[in-house]
């Protein structure tokens, strides 16, 4: 059975939201109770990699692109999402390997492609122009980047009408309004999101030849990024 989201219900939170071992634990129920759609913009990504690369989360990717035996590689700055992710890949028999490092450090070169399922909107936003341009050289000729991102609208009205929207979606998910809250007030330094056209203007300064979403539902959307 798999581990349920309840961690806004206790009295007491955290400051600033933490992926550590408590949320590595529930973090499948968060992002597919949290995120619209989460399951099929991966089920999508595998079919891009598929039919775009012809060769070379992950485990679907993996699953999908069984056949062409590609080197997977994943990687997170926090030891406990790696430790459930590397648990998870053992049980599904799926050969993949994980690093623990932070993505300003990690070793990009020679990439067929690069997936961020939200978590550009993690880093610093003085810091993300240089990380997507390591992106960008750490990339084969013709090499493609997945990006999937929160966002935001620069239209007052419309962005409180969506955001109303998604809260709705999570209410229907079996949130409640009090963890709803909380979860949001745990984000508010941690979470930044860009709009769309911010994300979009990062990968054309970067050096990207073409870039278009793929996906969009409400605040959420995902990007594919050529070389």
């Amino acid at each position: 059975m798999k581990n349920k989201d309840k961690i806004f219900r206790i009295d007491k939170i955290k400051t600033d939201f933490q992926f550590d071992r408590e949320v590595a634990q529930i973090f499948d129920d968060m992002l597919n109770r949290s995120i619209p759609f989460y399951r099929e913009v991966i089920e999508a990504t595998g079919e891009i990699l598929n039919s775009y690369l012809g060769k070379n989360t992950l485990l679907y990717i993996a699953n999908v692109l069984k056949e062409k035996n590609p080197a997977l590689i994943g990687i997170d700055n926090s030891k406990d999402m790696i430790e459930k992710a590397k648990e998870k890949a053992k049980a599904y028999g799926k050969e993949i390997n994980f690093a623990v490092s932070d993505i300003e450090k990690a070793d990009i070169s020679e990439a067929d492609a690069v997936v961020m399922n939200y978590t550009l909107q993690f880093i610093r936003p003085i810091k993300r122009p240089e990380i997507v341009k390591k992106v960008f050289d750490g990339l084969k000729s013709e090499g493609i980047f997945i990006l999937s991102e929160k966002i935001v609208f620069e239209h007052p009205k419309l962005n409180r009408d969506f955001l109303e929207i998604y809260y709705n979606f999570k209410k229907k998910q079996g949130y409640s309004e009090l963890e709803i809250a909380r979860k949001r007030e745990a984000l508010e330094n941690v979470l930044i999101p860009f709009t769309l056209e911010e994300n979009l203007s990062l990968l054309k300064k970067a050096g990207f030849s073409y870039t278009t979403p793929f996906f969009q539902w409400i605040n959420f959307a995902s990007i594919i990024a050529v070389k």
